[in-house]
């Protein structure tokens, strides 16, 4: 065998696992969402309780996600990888047999974990395994299928739940981490980053601000926003968030290098990718919700009708791919977001409570697209943002942004729900319906605008790393 088709082979085996670990970690985002009926029957608990199983997995998600690419730069990055998927195969089963609503929220948690260490490393592995002329496609492959499980969520959520059980939403996942693991052990190369070192105090001031900011918005619709308890969540976290930058500035290894935002395309993508994520997780959440106790569908039906949104990545992402290889992720990425925008605004304007299908779905559609054109082009544009050795680092920072995003985008447009509406009746429903996804459209337009501080392709330069030592290489070793 050549070594041209070894390393063809490789660079296949690495997206393939890359892809398939990434699309159960974005499966989990949401797919307990069409489900959330079924487990407060069999499990109890209030709305926060159930807001809980989404947020306990996006938060955990986002605080250590920096952190899971930290320990790949210093460990390995396939021993890392493995790690991680093992944490999130053994949590999932441990989510599946939760005997009550609290060890479910506690599972997830873990759960969260377990995708922080493994989602981080799909992009350096894939990276570092297919040539730069190439990425663009692979990228946008990636991001199909990520797209695929956002799409899939609702629907497989549903699905499974209305026909089996909804413990089946997590036991999916235990067959397909199993594969992986001696699938990434054999065919995955390891890698290491330049003199990576873990920063303790970082990880713990961005978990404890995100977590206290999180919780103080979970927790104002039932206590109000006077609320003692809010009140200091919501203070604590933010200066916590104020120390963890202030970490990044002043602290030599910081796990977030502050400096890196010197880079317009840097900043520009990640503010993008963190608004996109709030305004679209937000609208997810309630707009399932809605189409089963407004609407009157099943949970299969609502996965089904939401496909035209959720599923339209899998089909546009690819080409959002070569796009941003041919004319540069910048106006790809931006159009995108103005298209989502654009599409929740529409909705904002015709969900009431007997709304038809048919005029729902122009808004969909829409929005589906706009979603489609911002995932690969994005990955692209975060990677090429920053030097080699420190692409770990990048991909941790915008995975956890996303994240932070999407539990933000609950915990946000929930209170705006609460505030204006409720689940009394259909109408009341609507009511507060209406203004959250008016807020979700506002974000995601100020996500478009973001974009537009990226650099023209051609100008875009990685910021200059003046830490660390640039004629560091990036280790290699082949699998056995």
């Amino acid at each position: 065998m050549s070594q041209q088709t070894a390393h063809r082979g490789g660079a296949v085996w690495a997206l393939v696992i890359t892809s398939v670990a990434g699309f159960m970690a974005a499966l989990d985002n949401l797919v307990v969402t069409t489900a959330l009926p079924s487990i407060r029957e069999d499990l109890g608990g209030a709305l926060h309780d159930l807001e809980w199983t989404v947020s306990a997995y996006t938060l955990t998600f986002a605080v250590f996600l920096m952190f899971g690419a930290a320990l790949g730069d210093r460990f390995g990055r396939r021993r890392l990888f493995i790690i991680g998927t093992a944490v999130f195969t053994a949590a999932s089963a441990a989510a599946a047999m939760a005997p009550g609503i609290d060890s479910l929220i506690a599972a997830r948690a873990v759960q969260g974990v377990g995708a922080a260490i493994m989602m981080p490393l799909t992009l350096t592995l894939l990276t570092a395994a297919v040539p730069a002329a190439k990425r663009g496609m692979a990228y946008g492959i990636w991001g199909a299928v990520n797209g695929l499980a956002v799409a899939s969520g609702p629907l497989i959520g549903g699905s499974l739940t209305e026909h089996i059980s909804w413990q089946w939403i997590f036991w999916l996942n235990v067959p397909l981490g199993i594969a992986l693991l001696p699938l990434a052990r054999l065919r995955l190369r390891e890698s290491y980053g330049a003199g990576a070192r873990l920063d303790i105090v970082g990880t713990l001031l961005a978990s404890g601000g995100l977590f206290g900011i999180v919780y103080g918005l979970v927790r104002s619709p039932v206590d109000g926003w006077t609320s003692p308890m809010v009140l200091t969540g919501l203070f604590a976290g933010a200066a916590l968030l104020v120390g963890f930058v202030h970490h990044g500035i002043h602290n030599k290894n910081p796990m977030l290098p502050m400096r890196l935002f010197r880079s317009r395309a840097f900043t520009g993508i990640n503010v993008a990718s963190l608004l996109m994520f709030l305004g679209m997780f937000g609208s997810i959440f309630l707009l399932s919700q809605y189409m089963q106790g407004v609407l009157g569908y099943s949970p299969t039906e609502a996965g089904l009708r939401m496909l035209p949104w959720t599923g339209m990545p899998m089909l546009v992402a690819p080409i959002a791919g070569i796009l941003s290889d041919r004319v540069g992720g910048r106006p790809v990425v931006a159009t995108g977001l103005f298209l989502q925008a654009a599409g929740l605004a529409y909705m904002a304007s015709v969900v009431t409570p007997d709304a038809s299908y048919g005029a729902q779905l122009p808004g969909l559609i829409i929005s589906g697209i706009g979603m489609a054109l911002f995932f690969a082009p994005a990955s692209n544009l975060v990677m090429s943002s920053v030097r080699a050795h420190e692409q770990g680092i990048a991909s941790g920072a915008n995975n956890a942004l996303r994240e932070v995003g999407g539990a933000l985008g609950i915990a946000v447009m929930a209170s705006i729900f609460a505030a204006q509406g409720g689940y009394e009746t259909g109408q009341a429903f609507v009511d507060g319906l209406q203004p959250a996804l008016v807020t979700g459209a506002g974000v995601v337009a100020l996500a478009g605008a973001a974009a537009l501080m990226i650099p023209r392709r051609g100008r875009a330069t990685p910021v200059p790393d003046t830490s660390a030592d640039e004629s560091a290489p990036v280790l290699e070793t082949t699998g056995s």
